[in-house]
């Protein structure tokens, strides 16, 4: 008899400094009956031989090495060979409180939920020593039925709460059953996320927070630019879309909501367009920002949204005046403040 209550499943690479705090926070879990697959993806530093010394000691962890492949191929191995009631997949450079598992376990048992939701906390460090704590949280909620979830899950992914699976407890059975593995894409934590939600039926919500997301580690992916980020965009912008054609509901609220989520990521796309990395001459990526502002999904976007700060009111005028300079600078200037002052920056998005 299968006596493992949760797998949990971490992709390691190149985390070293970070992977002994990260396995250590599901060791200390009040929870104690779980099984730990460190997937090491080919990583060129010591985290495997980290998870190794781990392992040696403890026999709850399974540690995988393979060739790079991937976090997504990499958490797709484990979820093939994890045997736990539920599953649950956390990163290698956060950590989690130690009463998350139990907690949420008790929570699905008592309900009978395929899906837990939680709160959790995004610390940005500005410095080694010094952070700022967002948290991102929802009220206490069962839903239930399969139609309630859906009417109110544009509220929960206006929380962020939807979008990662670290903060989700899985039915085991339900990923096995639909056979759901992460896709082998940049960013696969989202599709991921809306292959599960796409047809689940019974879903719970707690406000508690675990899980402690680091941010603004210089080598993190989160941190970096990318010459593709528009089109990823566009591409979630066209998955969750689709996802509401899915469930066949579209009211002026959702409606409100989608194109708010859509501008705020174009804002996104031109900071990194000016980011100092991008090797694109001045011109090239005002040619780039023309573009983009004047797309019409842009221009019915920017129209439908209702910002809800003035940091974010602010930063759309550029955009509605389809001002290519000021949208240009405006873009300079989010990505300095980024670059130079993580603690400001930090808390200007924590208040968009």
């Amino acid at each position: 008899m299968n006596d493992v209550k949760v797998s949990v499943i971490m992709p390691v690479y190149n985390v070293e400094n970070y992977v002994g705090r990260a396995i250590e926070s599901i060791q200390n879990q009040t929870l104690t009956d779980w099984e730990f697959f460190a997937v090491d993806d080919g990583t060129p530093d010591n985290s495997g031989k980290i998870c190794d010394e781990y392992a040696a000691k403890d026999p709850r962890i399974k540690v995988i090495h393979k060739d790079n492949g991937g976090a997504p191929s990499a958490r797709n191995v484990a979820i093939d060979k994890a045997v736990g009631k539920y599953m649950y997949f956390m990163d290698s450079d956060d950590w989690a409180e130690k009463t998350m598992l139990q907690d949420m376990v008790d929570l699905a048992e008592k309900n009978d939920l395929q899906l837990v939701v939680s709160g959790y906390y995004i610390d940005t460090y500005y410095s080694d020593t010094e952070k700022f704590t967002q948290e991102q949280v929802y009220k206490d909620k069962i839903y239930k039925t399969q139609a309630e979830f859906r009417a109110d899950a544009h509220n929960l992914f206006d929380r962020n709460l939807l979008y990662t699976p670290w903060n989700k407890l899985f039915s085991g059975d339900y990923i096995r059953d639909n056979k759901l593995y992460f896709p082998q894409t940049f960013w696969d934590d989202f599709p991921f996320n809306l292959s599960v939600v796409r047809d689940v039926e019974r879903v719970g919500v707690t406000s508690k927070k675990y899980y402690h997301f680091i941010r603004q580690r210089a080598e993190s992916e989160t941190a970096k630019y990318r010459s593709d980020m528009y089109e990823k965009r566009e591409e979630e912008n066209e998955w969750m879309r689709e996802l509401y054609e899915h469930w066949g509901i579209m009211t002026p609220e959702i409606e409100e909501f989608l194109s708010r989520r859509y501008i705020e990521r174009i804002v996104g796309c031109v900071e990194n367009v000016t980011n100092k990395n991008c090797t694109l001459s001045a011109g090239e990526k005002k040619a780039h920002i023309r573009k983009r502002i004047n797309d019409p999904k842009a221009r019915a976007a920017v129209s439908a949204a209702v910002p809800k700060s003035k940091y974010m009111k602010l930063m759309l005028i550029p955009i509605k005046m389809k001002s290519t300079a000021l949208t240009y600078l405006e873009g300079k200037v989010i990505s300095s403040v980024k670059s130079g002052n993580t603690k400001l920056f930090a808390k200007l998005k924590a208040g968009r």
